[in-house]
């Protein structure tokens, strides 16, 4: 397996390469097909919705790189495979989508026979290699546990800029400071009860106020 394939894989889900190499995930795609390799074609549905999801996947372009009736073959079940497994685990992409309405009939009911297959984890023949369908479950649902984590952290790091964001815009930085203490439960001193009551409650109890987050959410909506 050369090297600059390995660095294309890197991009499409492995693990995160610098390259400098111009990037063409239409060939990476298809170079899997051309290599045989068993380990990377039960990787390709995830290669493929991150070729789709993150570059610029076209499946003509993929498919015109691959000039052997074999390896055209491959990438038409591997394809149908993809969205199996989709199917499967009942996510669907637009892009998915869309050329799930250029199936011909074989393809509709070879999709069929492969989501039967993943579903009782039956075997799966590719050209003339066997797999277990589990592999592919596995490794495609391992994928997608590390991108809903990452969805997570994202929406969570989103929500405590927020959060930092509206404290700045009603407390001063020693206001928010005692805020934070107070309600993570750590003790104050006698000066920083003192100012705590007499200033950040008074601000604390208005936020708490019912009526004034609603007038405050009404006046948002305009």
């Amino acid at each position: 397996m050369n090297k600059k394939l390995l660095e294309d894989l890197d991009r499409l889900g492995f693990s995160p390469a610098e390259t400098d190499e111009e990037f063409d995930a239409n060939k990476t795609l298809a170079d899997v097909i051309k290599s045989k390799d068993a380990r990377l074609l039960e990787g390709f549905p995830v290669l493929l919705t991150n070729a789709a999801q993150e570059y610029d996947f076209d499946y003509d372009k993929t498919f015109k790189q691959l000039t052997k009736k074999e390896e055209k073959e491959d990438f038409r079940a591997l394809l149908l495979l993809t969205f199996a497994l989709f199917q499967y685990y009942h996510i669907s992409f637009y892009w998915s989508t869309k050329l799930l309405e250029r199936l011909a009939k074989q393809d509709v009911a070879y999709l069929k026979n492969l989501k039967n297959a993943l579903t009782h984890d039956k075997n799966i023949t590719l050209g003339n290699k066997h797999f277990h369908s589990y592999r592919f479950k596995e490794i495609f649902n391992n994928y997608f546990e590390q991108d809903k984590k990452k969805t997570r952290e994202l929406k969570a790091n989103y929500e405590d800029l927020s959060f930092e964001y509206a404290l700045s815009q009603v407390f001063s930085p020693k206001q928010k400071e005692l805020f934070k203490k107070k309600l993570y439960g750590n003790v104050l001193n006698k000066t920083e009860r003192e100012y705590y009551s007499r200033t950040v409650k008074r601000k604390v109890a208005a936020l708490a106020n019912p009526e004034l987050h609603r007038l405050a959410q009404k006046l948002m909506e305009h």
